[in-house]
């Protein structure tokens, strides 16, 4: 079972409701004040083969939801979506999956912040200024070489 943590300072939440800690004596939690490890109901965590069968229920469906996120990745679909959600299901139940979405939550927020920079956010209206500039201007190029013809009704030459 997956109940502890490398990292120095983390909190892991052990199958009976106890606290195991690193280095710093208070406990870490997560935003909604649940510590790290199983979050499988406590008749589930008593029975040790249950829980097993739990956890390899919960990866097995997780691991499913990250392989159809992967599969939109190339096709339309929301894939990083989909694929997030499974990385939640498996954090449900594992502490590494815990730990790698409390990495990713903290670098969306670093990337939001700095995307609300007044100075990035200059730049990428002036990007994207420029961008919709040069796309014009080729659009017009085409439509003045070869006139508007819409592509149902071209004729064989």
């Amino acid at each position: 079972m997956n109940t502890g943590s490398n990292e120095p300072g983390e909190v892991a939440v052990v199958s009976d409701g106890t606290k195991s800690s690193g280095k710093s004596g208070e406990a870490k939690t997560e935003e909604h004040g649940q510590g790290l490890g199983s979050k499988a109901p406590e008749f589930v965590k008593a029975r040790r083969m249950l829980h097993l069968s739990w956890q390899v229920g919960v990866f097995v469906i997780g691991l499913a939801v990250v392989v159809l996120g992967i599969v939109m990745l190339p096709l339309p679909g929301p894939g990083w979506v989909v694929i997030f959600g499974g990385m939640a299901i498996w954090a449900t139940e594992f502490v590494w999956a815990q730990l790698v979405l409390r990495w990713t939550k903290r670098k969306v927020t670093e990337a939001a912040q700095k995307a609300l920079d007044p100075k990035v956010r200059r730049r990428n209206i002036t990007l994207t200024v420029i961008g919709l500039a040069i796309v014009a201007v080729l659009v017009g190029i085409y439509v003045w070489k070869f006139g508007v013809v819409m592509p149902w009704k071209i004729k064989d030459q």
